[in-house]
């Protein structure tokens, strides 16, 4: 049976319920509190009859209830972004058209490209080359000074445009290194030595006689496309032997692979899939990284 008094120590009455000895205290939330929840219930049905809330089916599948004012966030963020392309039309149009050189002297032309640019790399170039363009194995790095089929401005649009080996454009760099050892040109023993060539090319070589031997072979083999002193050739994208840059790997190993295997790695062509403005762009920011050539 319960019973109510006051509490002792705090003085406010009790319910009258007791649990093992133990007493409730009748001590109710404020009434300013109450209030508060009660607002928020007739705010929130509120809402749901003015805004977009609830969603249902019908027979053309989800939608949702459009609420009174017929507010839709997609349109107005779609309204925005096309304002804001609109207000960049003109500026668009003279990247799309003005020569890169031209544009990259202009200071209020040259800082939208490389923002358009930056952006177009985050979503099209990143996920190969890294979101600081510092590349990968087998991507290569565009921070640096090596370039593989040429760092000026009309290289890299080019090269943006028509991408490597990429069989659906018909402008598109070609060039393939052959597997020596896969298609049996060459012996293992052979491709042994002439990786120890490659190594002396840049003072790596433990086994001169190794590479003496790999010299001829190289000689005969490889200098049509990286050159009798092995430096490469941009014409035909055959990189540089003779420094401390390699795409695929510059350890023994690595090379043997290369040279077992081949190496055929493809870019995309860009042409047709972004815009002209958004491709110069591209080519404006790439070009802005450090490693540009004049």
């Amino acid at each position: 049976m319960s019973e109510k008094h006051k509490d002792d120590v705090t003085g406010v009455e009790t319910t009258g319920h007791s649990w093992d000895g133990i007493r409730e205290l009748n001590n109710p939330l404020p009434k300013w509190w109450i209030y508060t929840f009660y607002a928020t219930i007739v705010w929130c049905i509120a809402y749901w009859v003015v805004m977009p809330a609830w969603p249902y089916i019908t027979n053309e599948g989800w939608t949702y209830t459009k609420g009174l004012i017929g507010y839709e966030q997609r349109e107005v963020v779609t309204g925005e972004l096309a304002g804001i392309v609109e207000s960049r039309a003109d500026a668009m149009l003279q990247i799309a058209e003005m020569p890169l050189r031209d544009v990259a002297a202009d200071p209020a032309l040259m800082e939208l490209a490389l923002a358009a640019g930056r952006a177009a790399f985050g979503d099209n170039c990143a996920p190969c080359h890294g979101s600081g363009a510092q590349g990968f194995k087998g991507f290569p790095n565009l921070n640096d000074d090596e370039w593989i089929w040429g760092g000026t401005l009309e290289d890299i649009q080019y090269t943006v445009n028509h991408g490597i080996r990429w069989e659906a454009n018909d402008g598109t760099r070609q060039n393939i290194m052959m597997a020596y050892g896969r298609d049996g040109i060459l012996s293992r023993a052979e491709i042994s030595d002439v990786a120890e060539y490659v190594l002396s090319l840049s003072g790596r070589s433990e086994n001169a006689e190794a590479a003496t031997r790999g010299s001829e072979i190289f000689a005969t083999q490889c200098v049509t496309c990286h050159g009798a002193d092995g430096t490469g050739n941009r014409e035909l994208g055959a990189p540089n032997l003779t420094d401390a840059i390699w795409l695929y790997g510059g350890e023994r190993a690595n090379i043997i692979e290369s040279v077992s295997n081949g190496r055929s790695g493809t870019m995309p062509a860009w042409e047709g899939r972004l815009s002209e403005a958004t491709i110069r762009s591209l080519t404006l920011f790439v070009h802005s990284l450090g490693g540009g050539e004049e």
